[in-house]
């Protein structure tokens, strides 16, 4: 026997059908995995300041949750870019597409950092920067699928150069490498001298990366200026500190000031060498209780003290897995809606806030490096002379000219 619905019955169990089907719920994880790539400077010279200590402190960050979030595996893909554009956007289009990465994260270079948000922001995914620091990652190029961690040029530069200038440092002469970042530090520096009162009075820009600076430093030499400040990182600003010392940079008074200088760069410069130096910082290993912990446990896998790029990863990396737990999805816009929304106090970041325009904010330090004579243990190399808020160290977001803030 054969029953015809009635077209009321037959809209009815239509609607039921397509309710049922609204209901049930979308995965929370696509693919059944959470994939982390980082993409870092393994063997060039940001290696030691983000590296393969980027990629154990990315590792601790997923340890700590057990390898799982929402019941789900994580799993850590990493790779060499090279500081080069080109090699980057070829890895990040690869992992995207072919291996299911949802965040490429680290991006030590801030060329390499661009080049990879915009191809996340294309294809869906998230781009996490932890170890650039252009301040247009987070400004006239921010992307809705982008956080930016640890610092950038304008906080480094605020930090690092009002102070110097308020004692008595009043005309400064720029050595610089010549790329994105490199322009961001100069450019910002300058204009906080001029604030202060103080003026630049000349720049060499050098071709990144760089080995011979003795030109350089000479034209910095002759130009008298109180302070010379190497706009650089990594190998190149040890090469250009050791090299400046040689040409007698940094005597008669004449301060030499380092615009980005981190952990290991003290630590392969040595205290004789580096001690007295002043720049601003984001992160120390022996701050505070939580500072030290992490420390301890990157200590175990790396034999040495974490730099703020690495720190910072940590705490980026742990942030993100938080957010996805709480989102319950790994859905990009729901899992930064998340990070916005929760405080971020770590190891790494004290009162810290991730903003509209994915810059996360949080209290930065000037620091003091010690003379062997102050120094009491294994790689206590800081003196924290001040600490400035995150909301006076970095640019406000009624400066910003990022298209996601509301004005």
């Amino acid at each position: 026997m054969k029953f015809a619905l009635s077209p009321a019955a037959l809209l009815c169990a239509i609607a039921l059908s397509a309710a049922a089907h609204a209901q049930t719920p979308a995965p929370a994880i696509s693919d059944g995995i959470v994939k982390i790539g980082v993409l870092t400077d393994i063997a060039g010279p940001f290696m030691d300041n983000v590296g393969k200590g980027s990629i154990a402190a990315t590792e601790i960050a997923v340890e700590e949750f057990g390898g799982k979030v929402l019941g789900k595996p994580i799993e850590i893909v990493t790779a060499d870019h090279q500081n080069k554009a080109d090699i980057a956007s070829t890895k990040t289009r690869e992992w995207l597409d072919r291996d299911k990465v949802d965040a490429v994260t680290e991006l030590g270079n801030s060329a390499v950092a661009l080049a990879a948000m915009r191809i996340a922001q294309e294809k869906g995914r998230m781009s996490i920067v932890t170890g650039a620091g252009a301040q247009r990652i987070s400004n006239e190029d921010c992307s809705p699928n982008n956080v930016h961690w640890v610092y950038d040029s304008y906080a480094l530069a605020n930090v690092g150069t009002k102070s110097l200038v308020k004692n008595g440092f009043k005309t400064w002469y720029y050595v610089t490498a010549d790329y994105a970042f490199g322009h961001s530090l100069e450019n910002d520096g300058r204009k906080f001298i001029e604030e202060a009162g103080g003026k630049v009075v000349g720049t060499s820009r050098y071709p990144f990366p760089g080995n011979d600076f003795a030109s350089y430093i000479l034209k910095a030499n002759g130009s008298k200026a109180n302070a010379v400040a190497i706009a650089t990182a990594g190998l190149d600003l040890q090469n250009a500190i050791k090299q400046g010392r040689e040409f007698g940079l940094g005597s008669g008074g004449q301060a030499s000031v380092a615009m980005l200088m981190s952990l290991m760069d003290v630590h392969g410069l040595g205290l004789k060498t580096a001690g007295g130096m002043m720049f601003a910082e984001s992160f120390y290993w022996d701050h505070d209780a939580e500072s030290r912990k992490f420390a301890e446990k990157f200590m175990q896998k790396m034999k040495r003290m974490p730099t703020a790029l690495q720190a910072g990863q940590y705490s980026a990396i742990r942030t993100y897995l938080k957010a996805v737990e709480q989102a319950k999805t790994d859905e990009v816009g729901a899992v930064i809606k998340a990070m916005k929304a929760m405080p971020i106090n770590d190891a790494f970041a004290k009162n810290g806030k991730l903003r509209d325009d994915g810059k996360m904010v949080h209290d930065m330090f000037l620091v003091k490096v010690k003379t062997p004579a102050e120094s009491k243990k294994p790689w206590d190399y800081y003196q924290i002379v001040e600490t400035v808020p995150g909301s006076e160290a970095f640019e406000s977001l009624a400066q910003s000219k990022c298209a996601l803030v509301k004005k």
